[in-house]
Order: structure tokens, then sequence, then C-alpha cells
């Protein structure tokens, strides 16, 4: 690497931010949350997460969770006191987490991959394929969920064009992953294996053919932001030389781990 990735320690820093100004920094695993607590992140997450049916329609819910805590201890659901531009709410998802893990392995990939894609496109180029590529996934979740209501947040649409952009420019690289051999045994492999292993397991996800915690990780999203980041680099490596050899990338430390968005 021969630059300094200031785009990809400013997304850091600015997700970390952000979730630190967010109800869901209060979920740190060690204390359950008091039922107010959860209404007013349902609340947060309905204003800016993006939903789905609002996007494909363009139109903002006209009952949503208000943050309250009704008679009945369940959270009152009412009309929107806000208004709200479905296409901004793509953007502000891709900064907003769910809890500290959910950052923290979204930025977690997004340091050990996205210095080496900012190095090879620079900085503008990098930062606009990782919006488009978080916008990109959003709408494909959108389009095979057209009524879902649940809101999306988190990088993980963004971060898996990252990796595979990084598949296809940098296969050859020696990454070191947590590999599951009676413990979890570190190997330094191949990119190909690591990324494509990780991709292979989203889609078996998406599909319901793995087996996953629950409907909550959007791992369609991830899947076709991932393919999104294969196709740009191919079409980017086809349309520009290679850079010249110097050290190469450095080799990445990957914990083999599911991704959440």
């Amino acid at each position: 690497m021969r630059r300094v990735p200031w785009m990809t320690y400013g997304l850091i820093a600015a997700n970390v931010i952000i979730f630190l100004r967010t109800p869901a920094s209060a979920m740190i695993g060690i204390e359950e949350l008091s039922l107010g607590d959860l209404c007013r992140q349902e609340a947060f997450f309905g204003h800016y997460g993006a939903i789905p049916d609002e996007m494909l329609h363009n139109t903002q819910l006209p009952l949503v969770p208000t943050g309250e805590v009704g008679a009945g201890q369940t959270c009152v659901i009412g009309a929107p006191s806000y208004e709200k531009i479905p296409a901004l709410s793509v953007l502000y998802s891709m900064f907003l987490h769910g809890g500290w893990l959910h950052l923290l392995g979204n930025m977690l990939f997004l340091f050990v991959f996205g210095n080496n894609i900012e190095d090879r496109w620079g900085k503008l180029r990098f930062l606009a394929f990782y919006l488009i590529t978080g916008y990109i996934a959003a709408y494909g979740f959108a389009l095979a969920n057209p009524d879902a209501t649940v809101p999306l947040v988190g990088a993980s649409g963004a971060v898996s064009g990252v990796l595979g952009a990084y598949l296809i420019l940098y296969p050859g690289a020696r990454v070191w992953s947590l590999v599951p051999i009676l413990l979890f045994i570190p190997l330094k492999l191949p990119a190909w294996i690591v990324l494509g292993t990780w991709f292979v397991l989203q889609y078996l996800y998406a599909t319901g053919s793995g087996v996953t915690d629950g409907g909550s990780v959007a791992y369609l999203a991830h899947v076709i932001g991932f393919a999104f980041g294969v196709l740009i680099a191919i079409v980017a490596r086809a349309a520009q030389p290679p850079p010249p050899r110097h050290d190469g990338p450095p080799p990445p430390i990957v914990y083999s781990k599911r991704h959440w968005r």
C-alpha cells in the first residue's frame, strides 16, 4: 500500500461517531434494556432506517413506532411526526448499526480490506463505489422484499461490495483466517478461498439453505453488494492497467464470523 487510506479511516470514524449518538449504543450485551429503551430504538430506526416498502413506493409508512410505551406494555404505533425522504434514508442507514457487534464486525472488514481498494482506486472513486454499492444492495433487497416494513440498517451492503472487489483485484493475497477445526485455528489462506467461502455462506443463508439465527439479518443485501463489487472490479480492471508491482497488499486478518447488516 502506497498511500494512507484516509477515506477508509474517515468512513470508520463516521460510523463509530454516529453509532455512539444512537440508542443502539446502549446495547452492550450485559444489561437487559428496558421496554422504553427498546421502543425508542425502534422509533429511531423507523425514522432513519431504510424500509423497503417506503423505498419502493417513495412514501413513508402511515403508522410508525412513536418511541412511547403504551398501557399494555407495548410500543405505541401512531402517525409519524416527521417528514421522511425514503431515498435519503438509504444513505442514513449505511451509517447506523443495531449493536456493538454489528458495528465492530462491519468496521473490521472495512478496515482490513477497504484500505487496499482505496489505494488502488483513489479516495473519491472509492467513496463513490462504497456509497453506490450500499444503494444497490439496499434497493436490490427491497425489490426482493417489496412489502417488508422492518428497517434496514448497517454498512454490510457497502462493505460486502468492498469484499467482492478485493476478491477480483487481489485473489492471490494471503489472508489470515480463523478456521473452525475442533477449535479456531489461525491459517493463512488465499483470499479467493476465504472470501469465496464467505460469499457462499451468505448465499446459503439468503436462500434459506443454511442454518441461521433468525430473519433479522439481510443476507440477500450482502450477496447483492458482493456481486456488484465483483462486477465493478472486473470492469475497472479491464479498463485500467494494473499498478506497478510493489510489495503487494498487506495480508489482512479475517475472523470467521457472520456479517450483519
